[in-house]
């Protein structure tokens, strides 16, 4: 019965945000031994205006975000996940984050391997791809040093440290992208080489991606014509603003006969916005299996 309420807030002031979290706790929502995570470092998008000369660049890893507090494994949501003694053993005894990756196109059975409430080995097909220090002093340089200079010493089998490539010019970082995804990988990531961690997102780390991506929830299944005659023609979706808009496209045949069940949250692609705000050239990429983590 609250709901309409809480939605109010979070699309308030920060003091209301404020508000909310608060009201939260004295309902028992946050309550209950549930994990709460401080936010972490988030990207925001690539624009040209941004001079990254000299920024370190390197692929965006499609997995799914770890946190690692020195003695515990958890995801973005500070949800405690089990992994084997094998696979965590040699990790540092201070916190790291990273991308918890089995590969290039991998990411639905990367979710499904976290997922498992019992520790399997599973697991093992996994890296944990390592690309921040978050309480380590300095800039990011600094901080990396810091989880390097352990990994020389404690070398493990399940973690790496992610390669970091200087940013020569937008051409060189073009250049990049499209190495990247002719391998295909997901975009990059750069980081300002200075940047101290701070936590939300910050124009001092930027995703780069040949597209944009944002995530809605299934409203409605919308009924196809031609080839798509009895199936799935398009999702009718909405955004956390309450915008609604139909997806089309990039579903598979497979998709199409058994779509995303409505009130599902799925990532869609597109291209820049309308004036009205609808994202131009939405194209389905997957269902956020992950999301609740």
């Amino acid at each position: 019965m609250f709901s309409g309420y809480f939605r109010r807030q979070v699309r308030s002031t920060p003091t209301n945000l404020g508000n909310f979290f608060c009201l939260l706790l004295c309902c028992g929502l946050l309550a209950a031994g549930q994990p709460c995570a401080a936010e972490p470092m988030l990207p925001k998008v690539y624009s040209e205006q941004v001079d990254i000369c000299g920024w370190l660049m390197s692929e965006k890893l499609d997995g799914v975000r770890g946190h690692w507090d020195g003695q515990q494994l958890s995801s973005k949501n500070g949800h405690l996940l089990s992994p084997p003694q094998e696979f965590i053993r040699d990790l540092p005894d201070f916190p790291i984050e990273g991308e918890l990756w089995g590969g290039r196109g991998t990411f639905e059975q990367t979710v499904a391997i976290i997922k498992r409430k019992e520790s399997h080995d599973g697991w093992l097909q996994l890296k944990f791809a390592i690309f921040d220090v978050p309480n380590a002093p300095g800039g990011f340089t600094q901080r990396l040093k810091t989880v390097q200079n352990w990994f020389d010493v404690h070398p493990s089998s399940y973690a790496f440290v992610i390669l970091q490539t200087p940013v020569q010019d937008s051409e060189h970082l073009q250049q990049e992208l499209q190495r990247i995804e002719s391998l295909g990988g997901e975009g990059l990531i750069v980081r300002k080489p200075d940047a101290h961690y701070i936590s939300g997102r910050s124009m001092e780390i930027l995703k780069v991606k040949n597209y944009q991506d944002a995530e809605a929830v299934v409203v409605a299944h919308l009924s196809g014509k031609g080839r798509n005659e009895g199936r799935l023609g398009s999702l009718l979706v909405e955004l956390d603003d309450g915008m609604q808009f139909r997806i089309g496209t990039g579903f598979s045949d497979a998709e199409r006969g058994n779509p995303p069940a409505v009130g599902e949250v799925i990532t869609f692609k597109y291209y820049g916005k309308y004036q009205s705000g609808i994202p131009k050239f939405p194209s389905f990429l997957r269902v956020r299996q992950d999301k609740a983590l």
